[in-house]
């Protein structure tokens, strides 16, 4: 199964169940994608934990006027395909209201400081 997919899903639909955290695995690369987010402002804060001997990340999520912050999420890249941007492909999601997420060689990041740094690479997923 694709981790970064069953992140995104559980996230989604634990803001959506109005959860203050949602627990994951721990990787390097969900720990990458989750501090872009919290650099956006999609999640609140991420702390490394031990539960049942195994590392997982708790992931707070944050709600403005009792509405989630995500509610919905579009994976991109998947594993049976493989989706790269180049930095002229790089548009705003949702007009702004949403954030696309790359892999670049310069690590994780949000499609905004991908322009900046004037960088392309895998597209991850959208959230908004």
């Amino acid at each position: 199964m694709d981790s970064i997919s069953n992140m995104l899903i559980i996230m989604k639909n634990g803001s959506l169940a109005n959860k203050e955290f949602v627990f994951l695995p721990y990787s390097k690369m969900k720990n990458s994608i989750l501090e872009c987010l919290k650099k956006e402002g999609y999640v609140a804060n991420i702390t490394k934990k031990v539960r049942k001997d195994q590392p997982v990340l708790e992931v707070g999520l944050i709600y403005t006027d009792q509405k989630p912050k995500i509610t919905e999420v579009e994976r991109i890249s998947k594993q049976s395909r493989r989706v790269y941007f180049g930095m002229k492909d790089i548009h705003t999601v949702k007009s702004g209201a949403g954030l696309l997420v790359l892999s670049t060689p310069k690590g994780i990041l949000s499609g905004k400081e991908a322009r900046k740094e004037q960088v392309g690479g895998e597209a991850l997923f959208r959230i908004w």
